[in-house]
């Protein structure tokens, strides 16, 4: 057997290769920290959509009243959190409290934007018909 055959086998040197692995590891350096946030803007979506539906619903309960009884109202919390009076589902969970805890429950807001002890997924201020996040994570109950 000749070494002949095998020189003319081309290949990358370990030079080349420590260049192409170094070359994608600036790649993923750059692509990090674009894609990092994206759960944290996951999140914000779906509270914002969440908190919309939840105020719709609230707004069409109101304007309802006001055509059948002559005197609009805001639901009570009791009404809000009963199935098909307000809301057609059940709440929407808050996506920025741990699926372990209670994420769809909903306590007695005081002032918008306050967060209400007890970390529950929703403050409703019944006398305004006003409905926020119940966490302070990026902002949320602001919103």
């Amino acid at each position: 057997m000749s070494f002949a055959k095998f020189s003319n086998h081309r290949g990358f040197t370990l030079i080349e290769l420590a260049v192409i692995i170094a070359i994608l590891g600036i790649l993923v350096a750059v692509a990090i920290p674009k894609y990092s946030d994206l759960t944290a803007e996951a999140k914000a979506a779906a509270c914002k959509g969440a908190i919309g539906g939840l105020r719709s619903g609230i707004s069409i309960y109101y304007a309802t009243t006001a055509v059948k009884d002559g005197t609009a109202s805001w639901p009570t919390l009791a009404k809000l959190r009963t199935i098909d009076t307000v809301m057609v589902q059940a709440i929407p969970p808050n996506p920025y409290i741990s699926v372990d805890s209670l994420s769809d429950s909903i306590v007695v807001g005081v002032t918008k934007g306050t967060v209400v002890a007890g970390g529950c997924g929703w403050a409703y201020l019944a006398s305004t018909g006003e409905i926020w996040s119940n966490t302070a994570s990026g902002g949320s109950n602001t919103w």
